[in-house]
């Protein structure tokens, strides 16, 4: 059974810096792809509103965050695609010192 998670972030207000982002996401760095599928992620997609970006994270039983930021801090290609990305990236508001991409709390599901 897989989980779903929600997580929102910002892109710097400069359209070129925009354009290169969404290039680099044409062509994800194949270390960062297998990556985050060895960690358990099975899905993910992100969708972007002006600066706003959205990501949804689909998960088997297998994902913890504990482990996938260790994983993450002891890969140097995802460290270094992490390091390029902050290029882009602006991060929330509420966000703390050492936070990027922020865990969205679900207000409501329609029910089936």
């Amino acid at each position: 059974m897989s989980r779903r998670f929600c997580f929102a972030l910002d892109l710097k207000d400069d359209p070129a810096l925009i354009a290169e982002y969404r290039k680099y996401h044409e062509r994800i760095w194949p270390e960062v792809t297998q990556s985050l599928k060895d960690s358990g992620i099975e899905d993910l997609e992100i969708y972007l509103a002006g600066t706003r970006m959205f990501m949804i994270m689909e998960v088997n039983e297998s994902f913890s965050f504990e482990k996938r930021a260790k994983a993450d801090q002891q890969n140097p290609k995802v460290q270094a695609w992490e390091q390029l990305m902050w290029r882009f990236q602006r991060a929330l508001p509420e966000a703390k010192p050492d936070e990027k991409w922020l865990r969205m709390e679900r207000i409501f599901e329609l029910e089936p």
